[in-house]
């Protein structure tokens, strides 16, 4: 399975796409592709927004839970600095 990821261009911060098609600064409320789908909808919303840059699709399981190789850089990009916590976003994830 896949989810939507992008950094939203007017504070950076990390987004998702939820299920009603709207940003989300909350992965567990991200919409989650099967496989074969996630390729159409990414193309899609790369061609419908200028709100959001850098798209990709990143890896999660059955269980809606981040997985692959890239669960440590996505847990940085949604949660701040590693180098000084109280730098941090509140509420990240």
């Amino acid at each position: 399975m896949k989810a939507i990821t992008g950094n939203r261009l007017d504070d950076g911060a990390v987004v998702y796409l939820n299920d009603e098609d709207e940003w989300t600064t909350h992965f567990c409320a991200s919409a989650k592709f099967a496989d074969e789908d996630a390729e159409n909808v990414f193309q899609a919303v790369q061609k419908r927004t200028d709100e959001i840059a850098e798209f990709f699709l990143i890896d999660v399981d059955e269980d809606g839970v981040l997985a692959g190789r890239k669960i440590i850089r996505e847990t940085i990009r949604s949660v701040g600095p590693t180098v000084r916590p109280d730098l941090g976003r509140e509420g990240a994830i």
